[in-house]
């Protein structure tokens, strides 16, 4: 028997596979120029090992905001230089912890269609399931870590696959294809696939209630903590009591938090899911690709206030410069091949097109919009899941609240508590050491003819209650029933619509993020509502 011979990286000169050297024939124009200014006798035929690639490619695009590194390189090759460089990788971007991926975390993807990508199937598949639930009739099919999922129509290389495939891998994608480089944050949480687009091409309002029904239905067979909703409901449909709102309230009420992206067109109007206010609703916002947060601009979601009045979005994510995959088998995929095969080859001619179809190597490609801001979120919440499986969907809301970072010069009502930070809520999560118990993740509630509230916090020392109920004059005191558990209770008032607020420290006005009911203060806040029903005296 022969063995094959031995190579070795021309930069590091560790041991590598021959085919492992090729992926240095991919880097980019500017990739290549930093590379030699350590190696001047490196060339690109020379290969060079998945460490040292993303070694160079990652100080590239952490530098990418230096003038002078962009007037050298557009000297050399006249491109647009931002859009040549490609993408952070996500956890990096999002400043994750590196402990936490995921692991023994559910994750549900109710999204158009889907395609059993590598970086979801290899070294082993984490697709526990595949549902179809865009007929009255649902098809669901299981799978084994050890087998190669495939159902009905999943090589058909459809429009509503590839954007299904994309979400799913920004959120849980193992970056099988790039030596885990562009891995998502969740890479090791097992799946469930839901489909809902139907023949025609078209997702109707049924298709994601029958979605979130079985989901809840099966929730305790397939451990499920997580659901990210990347679609929209069919505007023709009523928007008043709409089942899908009603459904997203009985997943979380039954321990599962749910995610929803805002939509895209900077308007302020909702669309079930996004409109649930049991749901967290995701915008977006543009970090233009670098870690310099005075450069943070809110992209051009929807925002709103839902029938329920809840104010949304909640937070806000990432939704441009997002890896995702080329979806396998189109014409994207083939020409992607041919173009980093012409840039191996040294030829510059393809960087235009490269640049054009966002691609950052022949398997993904950078893209945008609030269907890759929610997943983004939700993966956040799978590695806090794994970090503390006890924290309940009021937790888990809490925690990304409290840990979000605010943006600057931008309205409460458009970004919600800020921007989405992986490293604060993952700290938050291991803080957190409550269970469920007494209703005291449920705020507000009335028990016992009394109006309760409850706040979360850790630090404070003395936390007060105000509200419209008696004109703002007098603070209902709160007790800490247990560590950083504050609980409030008042006679229920009359029937009606009340505002309120948390005074934290005598110093803190804060709304309560437990409600996502609420309306401005006048001062650039948000009041939290509670509406009285004329039965609950």
């Amino acid at each position: 028997m022969t063995t094959a011979p031995t190579t070795f990286c021309p930069l590091c000169e560790s041991p590598t596979p021959a085919e492992q050297l090729m992926p240095a024939g991919w880097i980019a124009p500017e990739v290549e120029a930093q590379l030699r200014l350590d190696h001047p006798e490196w060339r690109r035929a020379d290969g060079a090992c998945p460490a040292c690639v993303q070694q160079y490619l990652l100080h590239t695009l952490l530098h990418q905001g230096e003038a002078a590194l962009h007037e050298s390189l557009q000297a050399v090759w006249p491109l647009d230089a931002e859009a040549a460089f490609g993408a952070l990788p996500t956890p990096l971007r999002l400043h994750a912890d590196p402990r936490f991926t995921g692991r023994n975390v559910t994750l549900a993807m109710v999204d158009s269609a889907f395609y059993p990508h590598p970086d979801l199937v290899q070294p082993v598949n984490r697709i526990r399931a595949w549902i179809d639930a865009s007929q009255p009739l649902l098809q669901a099919r299981y799978f084994r870590p050890n087998e190669m999922p495939h159902w009905h129509g999943w090589d058909a290389c459809t429009s509503g696959q590839w954007h299904g495939t994309m979400t799913s891998v920004a959120a849980a994608g193992n970056g099988w294809l790039s030596q885990g480089f562009y891995r998502g944050l969740a890479s090791d949480a097992s799946l469930v696939l839901v489909q809902t687009m139907n023949r025609d091409g078209r997702i109707t309002n049924d298709s994601i209630v029958r979605a979130l029904r079985w989901l809840r239905e099966n929730r305790l067979a397939l451990a499920l903590r997580v659901v990210n909703l990347s679609l929209g409901a069919d505007p023709t449909g009523t928007l008043k009591d709409n089942p899908i709102d009603a459904e997203v309230e009985a997943l979380v009420r039954d321990g599962v938090s749910v995610f929803a992206a805002a939509g895209n067109n900077g308007e302020r109007r909702l669309l079930p899911p996004a409109t649930a206010p049991a749901a967290l609703t995701i915008g977006g916002l543009d970090d233009k690709n670098t870690f310099n947060h005075d450069e943070i601009e809110l992209w051009h979601s929807n925002y709103g206030e839902s029938l329920g009045g809840a104010f949304k979005p909640e937070l806000v994510a990432p939704s441009i410069w997002v890896v995702a995959p080329v979806l396998p088998g189109t014409a994207l995929a083939r020409e992607a091949q041919e173009l980093f095969a012409r840039r191996r080859r040294g030829d510059r001619n393809c960087e235009g097109r490269i640049a054009e179809c966002k691609l950052v190597t022949p398997f993904y490609q950078h893209v945008d919009g609030t269907s890759f801001a929610a997943p983004l979120a939700a993966s956040v919440a799978a590695c806090m899941l794994e970090a503390n499986p006890k924290l309940v969907p009021f937790l888990l809301r809490s925690a990304l609240l409290a840990s979000a970072v605010p943006i600057a010069n931008v309205p409460r009502a458009r970004q919600g508590a800020g921007a989405l930070h992986a490293g604060r809520a993952l700290a938050q999560a291991l803080r957190e050491k409550h269970g469920a118990r007494n209703g005291h993740f449920h705020s507000p509630h009335v028990q016992d003819a009394k109006l309760n509230f409850v706040w979360h916090d850790h630090q404070a020392r003395r936390v007060q209650v105000f509200g419209s109920w008696n004109g703002w004059r007098t603070g209902i005191p709160a007790k800490q029933v247990e560590d950083g558990i504050w609980r409030a209770a008042c006679p229920v008032p009359a029937a009606g619509r009340y505002q309120y607020k948390f005074l934290v420290d005598e110093e803190r006005w804060c709304d309560d993020p437990a409600n996502p009911e609420k309306m401005p203060d006048g001062f650039g806040g948000l009041n939290s509502v509670v509406v009285v029903a004329p039965d609950r005296r």
